[in-house]
C-alpha cells in the first residue's frame, strides 16, 4: 500500500500491567464501597417491624384468590391434613381413566357424576368467596 502522509507514530501501552492495575483499583473501590454501606447497615440498621414469626400468620395476610378456598380450608383443619388434602382430592381425579376402562352406557351414573362434578365445584366456589370475605 502507498502511504499519502508522514507516518504518525501511535503511543502503545502494554496491556497486561493496565488492566491489572484498573481492575485492582475498581476491586477495592467496590470492597471499601460495599464494606461502608456493610457497615453502617449494622450501625444503623432499618427493620420493618417485629421479626417474621412462621408459627403464626396475622390476620390481614391473605392469598391470592385461586389459593383462598384452600387457605379457608385450614382454618378448620389441622395444617398437615389441610396440606395433603389437595394432593388427595386431586389423585381420583387423575388416576379415574386408568380405573374405570369399561364403556358408559347408563345415563343414571352419568348424572350421578355430573351432579358430583357440579357440587365439588360450587363447593370450591362457596370456599373460595368465604376466604375472600373473612
Amino acid at each position: 500500500m502507498a502511504e499519502t502522509g508522514p507516518e504518525k507514530e501511535q503511543e502503545t501501552k502494554p496491556f497486561n500491567p493496565r488492566l491489572f492495575y484498573i481492575e485492582l483499583r475498581m476491586t477495592v473501590i467496590l470492597v471499601v464501597t460495599v464494606s461502608v454501606f456493610g457497615i453502617l447497615g449494622q450501625m444503623h440498621p432499618i427493620g420493618l417491624g417485629a421479626p417474621a414469626d412462621p408459627l403464626s400468620t396475622p390476620e390481614h395476610i391473605k392469598p391470592e384468590w385461586y389459593f383462598l378456598g384452600l387457605y379457608q380450608v385450614l382454618k378448620f383443619i389441622p395444617k398437615t391434613a389441610g396440606a395433603l388434602l389437595p394432593i388427595l382430592g386431586l389423585l381420583p381425579v387423575v388416576l379415574w381413566p386408568f380405573i374405570d376402562r369399561k364403556p358408559d352406557i347408563s345415563r343414571h351414573a352419568r348424572w350421578m357424576r355430573l351432579g358430583l362434578a357440579a357440587a365439588l365445584i360450587i363447593v370450591a366456589i362457596a370456599f373460595t368467596v368465604w376466604g375472600a370475605l373473612s
